[in-house]
């Protein structure tokens, strides 16, 4: 890998050389490398590009990662990658995509990831994207995610897009089993004329089971979000939905957070709120000796942290 790819790969999935345990990393649609576990095998579908990872029964304490690279301008891919956790697991997954865009065409990579996380086991979901370059084409990324928890499973997704993404369309589902649980939380931040569009939708089906659906933006310039999520209770369960936006200068955003009860013992919440930097904030942090664009910016370090 170039200077460039190891910086991306960074960026990221936190890597700054090849991982231990498993691995797949892809690069403008060719595989750069890639390693089975004892406990976690990677197959290459045969169908369509993308990947089956099968993670055994009781795997406790292992990760793996899957990053993808794109640094072709004008070069576009779709991946599928499904995920098949036993019971009783434990374990980490990080993903990401970046895409360095030195050209006139736009980069494009759309992942299509699956969870079926088997009962009673527990996942955290680390996906992170990135995109630079200093050409014309736009960088573009549209992750869907579709998670299957059955009894007693919980699930952490933890994302992030915080530079370099000029139009993204994030899309989550969701269907939870009896006592299972879903944790997420986006952070997403958007400048110059960037486009973010966020979906959830979660079915609570199972009695006893619970989500927790928090997203926090920043949008500044001229750029637009879009937040939609829709929690819906099918029976005896615990909901939350969450929106903080921070907004700046000439930018939009717009939170349509949605509750649906179909059981009597379904109980659901949401919230959602937007508005700019207080401006005590910023006068207290510029009384300590920093410039006004110092300060706001470390507001929002700790608003997205």
């Amino acid at each position: 890998m170039d200077a460039i790819q190891k910086r991306m790969l960074e960026a990221v999935a936190d890597l700054h050389e090849i991982p231990q345990g498993a691995y797949n990393i892809r690069q403008d649609g060719e595989l750069v490398g890639r390693r089975s576990s004892e406990h976690i095998e990677i197959v290459p579908k045969k169908d369509k590009d993308g990947i089956d990872i099968y993670i055994k029964a009781g795997t406790k304490n292992e990760s793996m990662h899957i990053p993808v690279l794109l640094s072709k301008s004008g070069y576009t891919e779709t991946v599928y990658n499904d995920f098949h956790i036993g019971e009783d697991c434990d374990v980490l997954i990080v993903a990401g995509c970046g895409i360095h865009n030195s050209g006139e065409g736009d980069s494009k990579h759309d992942g299509i990831h699956t969870f079926y996380v088997g009962k009673n086991a527990k996942v955290r979901y680390v996906e992170k994207h990135y995109g630079e370059g200093d050409g014309n084409g736009k960088n573009l990324m549209n992750p869907t995610t579709i998670v299957e928890i059955e009894e007693g499973g919980r699930m952490e997704m933890e994302t992030a897009q915080i530079k370099g993404v000029d139009s993204t369309d994030r899309k989550t589902e969701a269907r939870l089993a009896k006592g299972a649980s879903l944790v997420i939380r986006e952070k997403l931040m958007t400048h110059g004329s960037q486009y973010a569009k966020t979906d959830f939708v979660v079915e609570l089906n199972g009695e006893d089971s619970s989500a927790n659906v928090v997203s926090r933006s920043v949008a500044k310039d001229n750029s637009k979000q879009v937040f939609y999520s829709h929690i819906k209770g099918n029976n005896r369960c615990n909901g939350h939905t969450e929106c903080d936006a921070i907004i700046m200068d000439n930018a939009s955003v717009s939170a349509i957070p949605e509750i649906t009860a179909a059981s009597v013992d379904a109980s659901l919440i949401h919230e959602a709120a937007i508005g700019k930097i207080a401006g005590e904030q910023l006068i207290k942090l510029m009384t300590l000796g920093l410039s006004e664009k110092e300060a706001e910016e470390q507001i929002i370090q700790g608003f997205l942290k």
